[in-house]
């Protein structure tokens, strides 16, 4: 069973109702002698880690397309001059 205290204990002597509630994990708060709420610990939800980024995708994907054999007979023709 936790411990319990008072809404008043709450209210005049916070840091006792806390030092319990951080040594307990629990504590029962009554008013006018009946259990009425709980106080609890607040753990934080497990932060969920972001995806692994996958580099090699994200940069072939911002490369161009490669050139056909075509295409670069033509860019070697055009370059070539005068000759």
């Amino acid at each position: 069973m936790p411990p319990t205290t008072t809404i008043r204990d709450l209210r005049n002597h916070f840091p006792k109702v806390r030092k319990l509630v951080e040594t307990e994990g629990e504590v029962l708060l009554t008013e006018k002698g009946k259990p009425r709420y709980r106080l609890m610990l607040y753990t934080a939800p497990g932060a969920r880690k972001p995806p692994p980024v996958d580099y090699w995708a994200r940069l072939t994907a911002y490369q161009p397309k490669a050139m056909t054999a075509e295409q670069a007979r033509m860019l070697h023709e055009e370059n070539r001059g005068d000759r």
